[in-house]
């Protein structure tokens, strides 16, 4: 029998549904490539390559790799419904690295690792996990980072405490430190933080207690006991079902696919008039929403922001108006201008101040007739495939 290598993922899909632990990690049937994760992976090629030397290498160099790990696969082997969508996440990526390169070029940061693969012995197990980024604070004091790239930023309790478990029983991490600080004979985890790249935010936590931990740890134990005990029961839940890979594979699945019969519309059939309220105030409220999404956007400098299923990008735009339209045509009519315009649209009047045969006067006083107002746009698109 090989040997069980216990992980924070291991832990979290087991308690998600034993039976796909099972056709995941006994069984080894594949899943569907999933688009999120190659993007995350490939980010993370590209935070380990940023820190693979003393100083950043140039811009260029970075998004050159890059290009690199993402030409690797298809669209189709990366998870993307289509080409235009794969172009999409490419161009996500790139934005991405530009913004996080900008922001941390001068930092001069040396952490003591990236991804590095860390084990422990600890109750009888092999414990492992494989740790983005480890910085040296001094004084014996490290701080953990996790690299996130999916839609949203939320704190995960279970991957924290795993980790924080892991790191105070490894044996790698004091020569690390030693490396660089000879006189440590003892180190501390003083701060966990993971680090939301899409959005270039941070959520820094304390390790947690020892009491804490240890309540915690039983638990995990106690999974992996499960785990080694081959209990591989399926917990079926609507939604983990619904997008599990596994589906055909299961019996639970299945036999609930039997039972179903026809589904029965039971909902009231709604009128005319109340589908009209219903639009009114979805759209009363859908222009509420974004304008406070824009204000917050603004004030955070960003352009780009997720929630859970969608994502919202914020492009300002130059819109015309003139001031006084009787006093703007009466100016093109004096200056032979009118016949231009076919008829004096706001569009058709501010072409000719791209026309060539507009002497440069003309176009100077045709422009105190505009007001120049930026419009902010809020483009909500659903980040699932």
């Amino acid at each position: 029998m090989a040997q069980f290598f216990y992980s924070q993922s291991k832990m979290g899909l087991y308690r998600e549904c034993p039976l796909k632990y099972k056709f995941r990690y006994i069984l080894k049937i594949p899943e569907e490539p999933k688009y999120f994760f190659t993007f995350g992976t490939i980010l993370h090629s590209v935070m380990e390559f940023l820190y693979s030397a003393p100083q950043f290498p140039p811009l260029e160099e970075t998004l050159k790799f890059f290009k690199q790990k993402w030409s690797a696969q298809t669209w189709q082997e990366k998870g993307y419904a289509n080409a235009e969508k794969e172009q999409a996440g490419f161009l996500e990526g790139q934005e991405i690295i530009k913004k996080y390169y900008q922001k941390h070029v001068a930092d001069n940061l040396h952490p003591l690792s990236t991804e590095m693969k860390v084990y422990a012995n600890i109750d009888g197990l092999t414990v492992m996990g494989v740790v983005d980024r480890i910085d040296y604070l001094g004084d014996g004091k490290i701080a953990i980072l996790d690299y996130k790239t999916g839609k949203t930023l939320k704190r995960e309790p279970d991957q924290l405490m795993f980790y924080q478990k892991l790191l105070e029983n490894s044996p790698k991490l004091l020569p690390l430190v030693q490396a660089r600080d000879g006189l440590i004979q003892k180190i501390s985890i003083e701060k966990m933080l993971f680090y939301h790249l899409p959005t270039l935010t941070e959520d820094s936590f304390k390790p947690v207690p020892s009491a804490e931990l240890d309540i915690f740890w039983k638990g995990a134990l106690k999974t992996a006991e499960n785990i080694l005990a081959e209990k591989f029961e399926p917990t079926p839940s609507e939604q983990a079902c619904k997008w599990c890979d596994y589906r055909d594979n299961c019996p639970v699945w299945n036999s609930s696919k039997k039972e179903q019969g026809p589904m029965q519309e039971t909902k009231k059939e709604e009128t005319l008039s109340e589908k009209i309220d219903r639009l009114g105030k979805l759209n009363d409220e859908g222009r509420n929403l974004k304008t406070e999404i824009i204000k917050f956007l603004k004030e955070q400098n960003q352009t780009l922001s997720f929630g859970t299923a969608y994502k919202v990008e914020l492009k300002e735009e130059e819109v015309f108006t003139f001031k006084d339209e009787a006093k703007t045509i009466d100016f093109l009519k004096q200056n032979n201008l009118l016949n231009k315009t076919l008829k004096p649209t706001v569009k058709s009047i501010l072409a000719l101040l791209n026309d060539p045969q507009v002497n440069v006067e003309q176009k100077q006083q045709l422009r105190t007739l505009t007001t120049k107002e930026i419009i902010s746009k809020l483009r909500c698109t659903k980040t699932e495939d």
